[in-house]
């Protein structure tokens, strides 16, 4: 239930995240990120914040497509996940297991590329979910045969 429910997380998150990437498909998110900053009374100098609104003011309404769309595809997949984690169906476990381990590659490569402790925490913590969900399907496979 523990994995059902980071799906679930992780699943509606994503769908607020493409809504809001829709939202701002024909404004302009770097504007709003500045009145958001002065209306938090943020510190206009602070480089992290400058840096973010940098890179805000350059995303185009294509990119926000193309975010949205992703975010809407991986929000439906753990969703769906989640669901059938939470319903205790074997083809959710399965599926959890593939979906998981087929991005394993790009996590390591994204942490030999760069070492973080987020990157590191998010790839151990996926490691975790397959082999549990490995030794789980072994264990109900075995406790259904005998």
């Amino acid at each position: 239930m523990a994995i059902a429910a980071l799906k679930f997380v992780n699943g509606f998150g994503l769908l607020v995240l493409g809504l809001g990437a829709l939202h701002y498909v024909h404004g302009d998110i770097g504007k709003d990120f500045a009145h958001w900053m002065e209306l938090l009374r943020a510190d206009p100098h602070n480089r992290y914040l400058l840096w973010l609104l940098q890179r805000l003011s350059n995303v185009d309404e294509h990119r926000l497509r193309q975010l949205s769309v992703g975010t809407f595809f991986y929000s439906a997949l753990f969703l769906l996940e989640g669901t059938g984690l939470a319903m205790a169906k074997r083809w959710a476990e399965y599926l959890t297991i593939v979906t998981t381990a087929s991005l394993m590659p790009v996590e390591l490569y994204e942490l030999y590329a760069r070492l973080t402790w987020p990157r590191g925490v998010v790839l151990v913590v996926n490691i975790v979910v397959v082999a549990y969900l490995v030794v789980e399907l072994k264990r109900t496979k075995k406790s259904k045969a005998g």
